[in-house]
């Protein structure tokens, strides 16, 4: 599908397989390519005079494949994420071809921050001014996006530490687990997300034509800013994640050790009446107590009294 967006305009163009020989209209600022076919990618290519990248060139991880210039325009990839409402987001690359026809944007996967700048689109058409600017907004909305996804998640990390310390005899380790787990992979997704978005920040900064677009660099330098600070967080939760996790170890080890222990007390306390128990479970002929009136009763006392005492003895030393 072709999304396309017009200077000062508030709503795309939707257009699905063009037939070869269709013209790009008058006034475009931003082609949106989402999951396009490979004849609306020929289509495109015709109009602007260069390829666009397949997924699998998209997948390359190597710095020179994200980020490049051919001719006059600038390829960047990078990972953004879609999914965010999902306890574990999802990544997916992102192609944004910068020159100075309209920006074009490649993408297999649907990143919240798409869809808010398309709606801040209907809103105010004047945002939708120039291909630099289109970018510009992406980008800052992604950043955004990786905020609010970041605060959820440090939320939910407070919550977990909240089930661990608050009420540590009625937590549910395994769940508490896996959403930690959860947590630090979601985080380390963003980490890798936000790095990849620097690094494009950086080589969009190195271009000649941003000396005379001052408030675009220092917006630019803004985001780098931002994208920092959210690395910053992400160390923090990383932390959190860590210790919290060693913690609930910590704590399962101590419950299973009580377990242990009071099998291991109850071994012992039952071991003195056991051997009561099988030496009067003998078969000898002569044993004169069996013969007795009090010899039942004495049996049972006798067992009664080898239970208490060790029982008795380990309250005294604390071990109970």
């Amino acid at each position: 599908m072709i999304r396309l967006f017009k200077a000062c305009e508030p709503s795309p163009q939707i257009v699905q397989d063009p037939p070869f020989g269709w013209t790009l209209p008058a006034d475009v600022v931003w082609i949106d390519l989402l999951k396009p076919s490979r004849q609306e990618e020929l289509v495109i290519e015709a109009c602007l005079g260069f390829q666009v990248p397949t997924p699998e060139d998209m997948a390359e991880i190597e710095a020179t494949s994200r980020l490049y210039r051919r001719n006059e325009a600038l390829f960047i990839t990078v990972d953004l994420l879609h999914h965010t409402d999902a306890l574990l987001p999802e990544t997916g690359p992102v192609t944004f071809i910068l020159s100075h026809q309209p920006l074009v944007t490649v993408r297999y996967s649907e990143p919240r921050a798409f869809t808010l700048v398309s709606d801040r689109f209907d809103r105010e058409p004047d945002l939708c001014a120039g291909p630099f600017r289109v970018l510009v907004h992406l980008l800052d909305a992604v950043i955004d996006r990786m905020a609010d996804v970041l605060e959820r998640i440090s939320s939910e990390v407070e919550h977990v530490s909240d089930d661990i310390f608050v009420d540590p005899g009625r937590t549910r380790y395994a769940e508490a687990i896996k959403r930690l787990g959860a947590a630090q992979h979601a985080s380390a997704r963003i980490a890798n997300s936000l790095a990849g978005i620097d690094r494009a920040l950086t080589f969009i900064l190195l271009e000649d034509e941003l000396d005379s677009r001052p408030e675009a660099r220092g917006h630019l330098l803004s985001m780098s800013r931002d994208i920092q600070s959210l690395q910053a967080h992400i160390g923090m939760i990383a932390q959190s994640v860590e210790f919290q996790l060693n913690a609930a170890l910590g704590l399962i080890n101590i419950e299973q050790s009580g377990i242990i222990k009071i099998f291991s007390v109850a071994a012992v306390a039952f071991m003195p009446p056991t051997l009561i128990a099988s030496i009067y479970g003998m078969n000898f002929h002569h044993m004169p107590e069996l013969g007795q009136m009090w010899g039942y009763p004495a049996a049972l006392v006798a067992m009664v009294i080898s239970a208490v005492l060790p029982l008795w003895y380990f309250k005294k030393k604390g071990w109970l």
